[in-house]
């Protein structure tokens, strides 16, 4: 393992072009690299996630700063698991595996029932139990499918176009007018709503992260955001 002064020389290097020193790099951090893919496991290919871990590695090559005062493995974790959190919301929606769909169809189901029943919303762990899987699969069952299709269904124009086209789409004159008659839906929505958008699709926030931030569950972030994207839908097709 290299030391601090050698993987500091070293990023220097690379941040001047020597790309036997960027390879270097991602040689000695391997190790960090497979072990935050494993918090990623079935979710993509392993050698897919391990490529986009590598990227994420090389852009903290090239970011990092040694007056930032913190190693360089300390820096390189977030953006290694930001670069696959990305495309994992982003360009990776027709590689989410079939499990995630499936199970946030079910937990869909089961909050649904649970409701009718007990009139609560269940819990993460609650959820995590009773379908015998791990609480950070319910978190991103439920996070990752809900935000692709949900952004991915289409609005009713003649061109198929989706609310996500319209939040960031190129920009024509017929785009631009989509895009003020969202801003003016957005701005009329109740404050907590509102805040939730701007949360999840303007400040690139997961739906447990925005949950934390209002002080309710990861369940119910869930369920008002697929209200309020239902009535954007519907506000944008009058």
């Amino acid at each position: 393992m290299l030391e601090h002064e050698q993987t500091l020389e070293l990023i220097k290097a690379a941040q001047s072009g020597d790309d036997d020193a960027k390879e270097k790099l991602i040689a000695e951090n391997i190790p960090l690299i497979k072990s935050i893919v494993k918090r990623f496991g079935g979710r993509l290919e392993y050698d897919d996630l391990m490529q986009l871990g590598a990227m994420g590695l090389v852009k903290a090559v090239s970011n990092f700063d040694a007056s930032y005062g913190v190693r360089f493995s300390t820096y390189a974790v977030p953006m290694i698991s930001g670069e696959i959190k990305r495309f994992l919301r982003d360009d990776g929606a027709v590689k989410v595996s079939r499990w995630a769909k499936t199970l946030a169809t079910k937990i869909s189901q089961y909050i649904e029932e649970k409701q009718k029943t007990d009139e609560t919303e269940p819990s993460i762990d609650d959820i995590a139990a009773h379908f015998g899987v791990e609480p950070q699969d319910v978190v991103f069952a439920m996070d990752t499918t809900h935000y692709l299709l949900s952004l991915s269904e289409p609005i009713g124009d003649d061109d198929g176009a989706s609310i996500g086209d319209k939040i960031v789409g190129e920009s024509s004159p017929d785009e631009n007018l989509d895009a003020l008659m969202l801003r003016d839906c957005i701005k009329n929505l109740p404050e907590r709503e509102r805040k939730i958008i701007i949360l999840r699709y303007f400040r690139d926030k997961t739906q447990s992260e925005v949950a934390k931030e209002l002080g309710v569950s990861q369940v119910q972030v869930s369920r008002i955001e697929g209200r309020i994207l239902k009535k954007l839908k519907e506000d944008i097709d009058d």
